[in-house]
């Protein structure tokens, strides 16, 4: 049974929409070690890398309460993606840099390889993040339950034989950490 945490009735992305310092936190620690990475893959520098994820960030915080969702699948990915590939160019058109423009394009291409690379690794830094933030909610029972069910893909049965609980019991646990997960989600995968 999961323990009440504070915020759990709007997702993160909604929290940090309402201005609320500690989603803005979780929001920040969830996204910079990602924005690292994307500009790290996009060939900068370590010191250029953290002003420009500084730069997003701040955008987001200013502009997040007017971003419109609108239930368009990956829409806050593809507008975190799209603040990222504008600081880019503005970043390189002030330094330019042999391969700033094969970066750009395929950026700026939602089908190319380095659009699709940095939406898979959104959406899986972005799970596991909130994996590792929703765990403590869970007694660790319903989390090995959830984990050996939803993530190691094993049957219920062999998992309730394995964790000594009936399969209703690895059934309601894989369903209430779901839940809790999509809940906090909610915005930022789908």
């Amino acid at each position: 049974m999961p323990v009440p945490s504070p915020g759990t009735s709007a997702s993160l992305l909604e929290q940090a929409r309402e201005r609320r310092p500690d989603a803005w936190e979780r929001l920040v620690a969830l996204y910079t070690p990602l924005l690292h990475a994307w500009l790290t893959a996009a060939g900068l520098q370590p010191a250029d890398r953290d002003d420009l994820t500084q730069r997003v960030l701040e955008i987001l915080v200013r502009r997040l309460p007017e971003f419109e969702h609108a239930g368009r699948p990956g829409a806050f990915r593809a507008w975190l993606r799209g603040i990222t590939v504008n600081l880019l160019h503005e970043h390189w058109r002030a330094r330019p840099a042999p391969a700033a423009d094969s970066v750009l394009a395929q950026l700026a291409d939602p089908a190319g390889g380095l659009s699709r690379l940095w939406e898979e690794q959104h959406d899986r830094h972005v799970l596991h993040e909130l994996m590792e933030q929703v765990r403590p909610e869970f007694t660790p029972p319903t989390w090995r339950a959830f984990q050996r069910v939803a993530l190691d893909g094993v049957p219920a049965r062999v998992a309730a034989e394995e964790l000594g609980l009936s399969v209703n019991a690895v059934l309601i646990a894989k369903s209430r950490v779901l839940s809790r997960l999509r809940q906090e989600a909610s915005g930022l995968v789908d």
